[in-house]
């Protein structure tokens, strides 16, 4: 009974988490309760970069603050002990006398990473762990990934035929690509570009498809745009180098050579990668350097190809379209086993895009094992 109690006020701090920006900027997101008899007394969140966290909030909230010397906190990620935009929450729940803090799971962040636990432990503050861990962790999964494998979150998308293809073969940008999406799934990838820092893709998939790899059919801010140019194939007209959107290509050639191509353009930035080193793991640790805590590949097939090979990922999202192109470009191929899971599945209806039939959408899980 205890538990479950203790999960109904850690799912409430999860909800309350869900209300910040952590997934759009390198930050958690993070919730906090406070409990006094059974009875929610506070209530906070992390709202943005700079601003309270959500134990500030969740105290600030609370009306009488005698009772918080017999109330238990209730926080998705371990409370901070280090000063940097605000001071240490742990420092704040001692000055306040919260008897007990119920804490999800650890915060992987450096400068944290167990700290916040042994001072709150070390003043005789009781700490509960792990209550709900897997759902905080996943809440969090960007920001626990970076700071953990030190590279983004990647995730792999690609939409393809019912018979498994992703596109006819294509010879150039004059031959249009075969469309799979709906309107409702159209916008179901750009609120997915909203929530990621950054989105990605090959050299092939720029020059035969010119995508502008931005935010159109949602709300929200374009992402960092991420090409893959070795040999700087790309034509400096297309939309990815149109400078109007923070854009990062990782090449072969040397700064000078791939700048003298782009001398007036400030937001396309040139990364020369190292010859000597593995590539893709060359590139998403530069990301990580560049505090890139999310990473949405879209294309193309070579690219994911890749990724999976190197093991290199931990979200696929396959969109299946219920139409048949008999031949094309066959997608990437991964294995469902232990360490990989659906997790999710939804029927998206056409919109009479492909008359009475319906689209699925599948999200994959790469759990560390």
């Amino acid at each position: 009974m205890i538990m479950e109690i203790s999960k109904l006020y850690m799912s409430r701090c999860l909800e309350l988490a869900g209300k910040g920006n952590g997934h759009v900027a390198p930050n958690p997101m993070v919730g906090a309760v406070i409990v006094h008899g059974g009875n929610i007394i506070g209530e906070g969140f992390h709202r943005y970069s700079g601003g309270s966290h959500a134990e500030v909030d969740a105290i600030a909230s609370v009306r009488d603050t005698a009772l918080l010397r017999s109330s238990t906190l209730y926080v998705n990620l371990e409370p901070c002990s280090h000063y940097g935009k605000t001071p240490p929450c742990a420092e704040l729940i001692i000055q306040k006398k919260i008897p007990c803090v119920v804490i999800a799971c650890l915060d992987p962040y450096p400068e944290v990473a167990g700290r916040g636990v042994s001072m709150l432990r070390s003043a005789g503050v009781e700490v509960i762990m792990g209550v709900m861990e897997r759902e905080a962790i996943d809440l969090n999964r960007f920001f626990i990934t970076a700071h953990t494998a030190r590279r983004p979150y990647i995730i792999l998308k690609w939409a393809q035929s019912e018979d498994g293809f992703i596109d006819r073969k294509r010879n150039d940008v004059s031959e249009r690509p075969v469309v799979f999406s709906t309107p409702v799934t159209r916008m179901m990838v750009h609120k997915l570009r909203s929530e990621v820092q950054a989105v990605m893709v090959g050299t092939n998939t720029a020059i035969l498809d010119n995508p502008s790899l931005t935010v159109r059919y949602w709300s929200g801010k374009s992402p960092t745009r991420i090409l893959i140019d070795c040999d700087l194939r790309v034509p400096e007209n297309y939309h990815l180098l149109d400078d109007t959107q923070r854009t990062f290509v990782f090449t072969k050639h040397n700064f000078k050579d791939a700048r003298r191509r782009d001398p007036d353009k400030k937001n396309v930035k040139y990364i020369k990668i190292d010859d000597s080193a593995n590539m893709l793991n060359y590139i998403a640790t530069n990301l990580y350097k560049e505090n890139i805590h999310s990473l949405l590949v879209e294309g193309g097939a070579r690219l994911h190809r890749s990724f999976i090979e190197e093991g290199l990922w931990d979200e696929i999202i396959v969109e299946t379209a219920p139409v048949r192109i008999k031949e094309g470009v066959k997608p990437a191929s991964f294995y469902i086993h232990d360490g990989v899971q659906l997790v999710d599945r939804q029927i998206i209806p056409s919109g009479g895009a492909f008359g009475k039939r319906h689209s699925v959408v599948e999200r994959y899980i790469r759990r560390k094992v």
